[in-house]
C-alpha cells in the first residue's frame, strides 16, 4: 500500500436527519455513510495511513522465536486408596493400601536469558517436577535442573548444559503503553503447535487476579489480547523491537482455552527475581509493612483529596519500615521514588524492585498536604534465624530482638526477647502481638533471639511460649513445628 492520508469529509444536512461522507484516498473518492449531527456544519477528519503505522512483526518474531523453548516436565503424584475390600486385605494385607505413585506429564514454555543455558519459565510449570526436558526451536533436546523458584511472582529459573544459545534482550516493561502491539511466543501443545506466535495489544497494566489459595502473591500483570493457551506458560511477550517485556503466565477462561484475556509477569519484575535466584538461590524481597486499600470516593471526600489515585494506609505494622519512617494509618501514598501509585498492585510492583536495606522516597498526603519521607526497607518472608537489616531475627514469620533495658525496667523484668513485628506466619496464627516480651520457650528462660531459636530447634513436637504483653499482662500460646 502506498503512503498517503485518508481524508474524511463529513457533510451534514441541517437538522441532522441525513449524513454522508466523502472518503478521499490518493485522489480517489468513495461515498460512505457518516455520523449524524444536529448542526449544519462541515467537519473534516484526516487519518494518517502511512505504511509505517502498520506494525511489522517480522524482525521481532524471527529473532525472538529462536530463544523460546518447549519445556516438558514429569511429576510423580501419590494416590492413597481410602478403603480396602476385606477380601483383598485378607489375601494382600495392608500393603495394598500403601500410597501408589504414578507419573504425569506436563508442559510449558521458557525463554533463554543467557547463552550458557539459563532459562526463565513459570514456577507452576516446573513445580514438583522430578524430570525436566527442554527442546529448542531447532529440535535440540537437553535435560534441565531447577536453579530457583519464586511462587510469589510465579517465576522460576532452570539451567541446561549448553553454550552459545540464542537469547532475547530484555526491554523495559514500565515503558509499555496501552494499545501498544506485542507478540506472545510459546508452545500450546494442547493443539500440537510448537513455537507459535500470536499478536495483540497491551489491554491493561498493573492487573491483579483473585487469589483463592491464600498464598502471598505479587501481581502486577500486563494484560493483552494476544492468544495464549495452556502450554504457553513461561513463554515470551515481546515488543516490536524484539525485546522481552513479559513472561506469559495465565489466562482467564471458562473453558480452559483462550477467550480474549492473557496475562504476563512484567519483565522489570522478572529481572529482579532472576538476579536474586541466580545470585542467592532465593528472592531477597523488601517489605514496606502496611496494609492498604484503594482510595474510593468516600475516602477522597473525607480526606479532601483531588483524585482517587494512590492507596490509603489502613494499618502500619509495628516495627516495620513504614513505621520507622513515620507513616501512619490514614496517610495516602501517591508515589514511590517519583513513580505514580494508582493502586495496591502498583505498590507491590514498585516495592518488589528493591532489596532489604534499599532506600526510597515515599510521597504521601496527610491532612491535605503532600509530604515526602525516606523509607529503608526491611526484609520480607525471611527464614527462621535470618537477620534483618535492623538486627532483628526472623522467627516463624515474626521478627524478634533482645528487649531494650528501658522496656525491661518499665515492666520490672531482668531480661527477655521482644516481638518487633508479628508478620504472617505461625507466630501470628498462634496469637502473638507486636511489642510483647517472650520470657520462656518450652519452660526454659530466654534473653536473646539466639536463645529462642535454639530452644525451638530442640523441641520434638510443639513450641510453647510464655511472656508478658506491653502492659505487663501474662500470655502463653503454642504451635506445632
Amino acid at each position: 500500500m502506498k503512503r498517503g492520508f485518508l481524508t474524511v469529509l463529513l457533510s451534514v444536512l441541517a437538522g441532522g436527519l441525513t449524513a454522508y461522507g466523502v472518503v478521499k484516498v490518493n485522489g480517489s473518492q468513495y461515498s460512505a455513510p457518516a455520523v449524524r449531527s444536529e448542526g449544519g456544519s462541515v467537519e473534516y477528519r484526516t487519518v494518517n495511513l502511512a505504511e509505517s503505522d502498520y506494525p511489522d512483526f517480522t524482525y521481532a518474531a524471527e529473532s525472538a522465536v529462536e530463544a523460546v523453548v518447549y519445556v516438558e516436565v514429569t511429576v510423580k503424584q501419590r494416590q492413597q486408596y481410602q478403603s480396602i475390600d476385606p477380601f483383598f486385605r485378607f489375601f494382600f494385607g495392608d500393603e495394598y493400601n500403601q500410597p501408589q505413585s504414578r507419573e504425569q506429564k506436563g508442559s510449558g514454555s521458557g525463554v533463554i536469558l543467557r547463552p550458557d543455558g539459563y532459562i526463565v519459565t513459570n514456577n507452576h510449570v516446573v513445580e514438583n517436577a522430578t524430570k525436566i526436558s527442554v527442546t529448542l526451536n531447532n529440535n535440540e533436546q537437553y535435560e534441565a535442573t531447577v536453579v530457583g523458584t519464586d511462587p510469589a511472582t510465579d517465576v522460576a529459573i532452570i539451567k541446561v548444559d549448553a553454550t552459545g544459545l540464542p537469547t532475547i534482550p530484555m526491554g523495559d516493561s514500565d515503558q509499555l503503553r496501552l494499545g501498544e502491539w506485542v507478540l506472545a511466543i510459546g508452545s500450546p501443545l494442547s493443539y500440537n503447535l510448537r513455537s507459535t506466535i500470536t499478536a495483540g495489544i497491551v489491554s491493561a497494566k498493573g492487573r491483579s487476579m483473585p487469589n483463592t489459595t491464600g498464598e502471598f502473591k505479587i501481581e502486577s500483570f500486563i494484560q493483552t489480547d494476544a492468544a495464549v493457551n495452556p502450554g504457553n506458560s513461561g513463554g515470551a511477550l515481546v515488543n516490536k523491537k524484539g525485546e522481552l517485556v513479559g513472561i506469559n503466565t495465565a489466562i482467564i477462561s471458562q473453558t480452559g482455552s483462550y477467550s480474549g484475556y492473557s496475562f504476563a509477569v512484567p519483565v522489570n519484575i522478572v529481572k529482579k527475581v532472576v538476579a536474586d535466584l541466580m545470585d542467592y538461590g532465593a528472592v531477597k524481597r523488601a517489605l514496606l509493612g502496611i496494609t492498604m486499600q484503594p482510595v474510593d470516593k468516600k475516602i477522597a471526600e473525607d480526606l479532601k483529596l483531588s483524585s482517587l489515585n494512590g492507596v490509603y494506609i489502613y494499618e502500619v505494622l509495628k516495627g516495620s519500615a513504614a513505621d520507622e519512617a513515620g507513616l501512619r494509618k490514614g496517610d495516602v501514598i501517591t508515589a514511590i521514588d517519583g513513580q505514580k501509585i494508582t493502586d495496591g498492585a502498583s505498590v507491590q510492583a514498585k516495592v518488589n524492585n528493591y532489596h532489604p536495606g534499599d532506600k526510597a522516597v515515599v510521597t504521601y498526603i496527610r491532612d491535605g498536604k503532600e509530604k515526602t519521607v525516606d523509607v529503608t526497607f526491611h526484609a520480607a518472608a525471611m527464614q527462621t534465624g535470618e537477620v534483618d537489616i535492623d538486627g532483628s531475627v526472623a522467627f516463624y514469620g515474626a521478627r524478634i530482638k533482645a528487649a531494650d533495658a528501658e522496656i525491661l525496667q518499665a515492666l520490672g523484668l531482668r531480661s527477655g526477647v521482644q516481638i518487633v513485628s508479628v508478620g504472617q506466619g505461625k507466630m501470628a496464627q498462634a496469637g502473638a502481638t507486636s511489642g510483647s516480651i517472650i520470657l520462656y520457650v518450652n519452660d526454659e528462660p530466654v534473653s536473646k533471639p539466639e536463645d529462642v531459636i535454639a530452644k525451638a530447634k530442640k523441641a520434638q513436637r510443639g513450641i510453647y511460649i510464655e511472656g508478658v504483653d506491653e502492659n505487663g499482662k501474662s500470655f502463653y500460646f503454642g504451635f506445632g513445628k
